[in-house]
């Protein structure tokens, strides 16, 4: 449940830092800005006042912005001190609200969760606030300011209005069936509509995937034989010495890895132990965590050295990359059509070898691309809906039946958004926020 009290936070970035924002918000509010300020600065303007402690000892110049409720970021009084980002500085400020009485520091997340349940923001807007805050590529920045700025609510919203405009008419025909204005078998003109929201919802969940890749990043594994140059294309590719490379076989034991930003998507790509018979027992185990590895991967860079044999052609799958490395060397094989022949010694062939990775990429370019579920709690209920729409269409003749698979669809959509009773979800969701969010 959420408590009537007042309280602050830190709600910038670490410190230092050349400005820190420390949040207030609640029925006391205006009270302590008056204590701490001198005085209330007019709504939504920022104002230049001292802060000084109750004794009155000045601890800095601040800007000063209140926010009457409801027209806030909670939805309560609020208020944002704007002070200078040393450490000394904003804990003195933070010791001093800590002392006033009625006041109290925030919990992680406490902030958003009374914005939710103010009406402010829904669970899926809240849970894109909290990634926007998190995101590292672009990718993960556009997904999260779609989720953030109610774009994804908005669907399912008109989801579920579909779903009671069916249900009504359902409900139409059950109790004035004898009504001239009420036609007769509303439930079989649903159908229709009910079967195109079954297919849209089928599409939205494909696009998961999607939104999995952008959040988690597209995990890549190098694989091949000892010395064939995994260790070097990683840091090739990372612009920097990540793993240890020799002319000695088995260097690399243990999975390494490194995170790029390949066109706005995060990918994680991984070297692992050399591929070969041995009876070292470290090195046995990282072959077999290079084995695993391999298993995970959404896609594999299956490294040939020169003095290898060629692979069969058509061995590698459409997860697998067969790249040729070492061509800078005398005897480094002839690229045939199609195939990827590199050199992290001079970089050639490591433009043909990015856009190949670039290519198993998802297309974003369509409007609504980012309009896809990004969370395994999503996914779940829109399942459970589609589950209870499809149950919904095998019942033919008994209207009362169906009308309640309709409710428990409709019911499972606004859990997602948190439009009704959610309460069991909401420690989960808002644990995952930082102090001042």
């Amino acid at each position: 449940m959420v408590s009537n009290d007042t309280i602050f936070a830190l709600s910038s970035g670490g410190l230092p830092s050349g400005v820190a924002v420390v949040r207030i918000s609640g029925p006391q509010c205006a009270g302590v800005v008056e204590i701490v300020a001198g005085r209330l600065p007019p709504p939504r303007r920022a104002s230049l006042r001292s802060i000084r402690d109750r004794n009155g000892l000045l601890l800095d110049q601040a800007l000063v912005i209140y926010f009457p409720g409801p027209a806030s970021f909670t939805g309560e009084d609020s208020a944002e001190l704007h002070v200078h980002g040393g450490r000394a500085t904003v804990r003195a400020v933070l010791d001093t609200l800590a002392t006033l009485p009625g006041l109290r520091a925030a919990d992680a997340g406490e902030f958003s969760r009374r914005a939710f349940h103010n009406g402010k923001l829904d669970l899926v807007e809240i849970e894109g606030l909290s990634d926007i805050v998190a995101a590292q590529t672009e990718m993960q920045r556009r997904l999260a300011l779609e989720h953030a700025s109610g774009g994804l609510s908005k669907l399912y919203m008109s989801w579920a209005d579909r779903l009671t405009h069916a249900r009504a008419m359902i409900e139409a025909e059950l109790d004035f069936a004898d009504e001239e204005d009420i036609p007769g078998a509303i439930g079989h003109s649903i159908r229709s509509d009910l079967e195109d929201l079954a297919a849209s919802m089928r599409e939205h969940l494909r696009g998961s995937r999607t939104a999995e890749i952008i959040r988690d990043g597209l995990t890549v594994v190098i694989t091949g034989a000892p010395n064939v140059g995994k260790s070097s294309l990683l840091n090739y590719l990372a612009k920097r010495d990540v793993a240890i490379v020799t002319d000695i076989p088995g260097t690399t034991r243990d999975i390494i890895s490194v995170d790029l930003d390949l066109d706005g998507f995060a990918v994680r790509l991984i070297d692992t132990a050399g591929i070969r018979d041995t009876a070292e027992v470290v090195e046995r185990e990282g072959i077999r965590r290079a084995k695993a590895a391999v298993e995970t991967a959404d896609l594999v860079l299956h490294l040939v050295g020169p003095d290898e044999a060629s692979p069969p052609a058509g061995s590698a799958d459409a997860q697998t990359i067969r790249v040729f490395t070492k061509q800078d060397v005398a005897g480094g094989r002839v690229r045939e059509q199609g195939e990827i022949a590199i050199s992290t010694r001079t970089g050639a062939g490591i433009d043909m070898l990015l856009a190949c990775l670039k290519s198993k990429l998802p297309d974003l370019t369509d409007a609504s691309a980012f309009a896809i579920p990004s969370r395994e709690r999503h996914n779940e209920m829109l399942k459970a809906a589609l589950k209870a729409i499809e149950q919904a269409l095998l019942i033919a003749g008994d209207l009362e039946l169906q009308a309640e698979w309709l409710r428990v669809a409709a019911t499972e959509i606004g859990r997602i958004t948190g439009r009704v009773d959610v309460e069991n979800l909401l420690d989960v969701i808002f644990s995952e926020f930082c102090v001042g969010k």
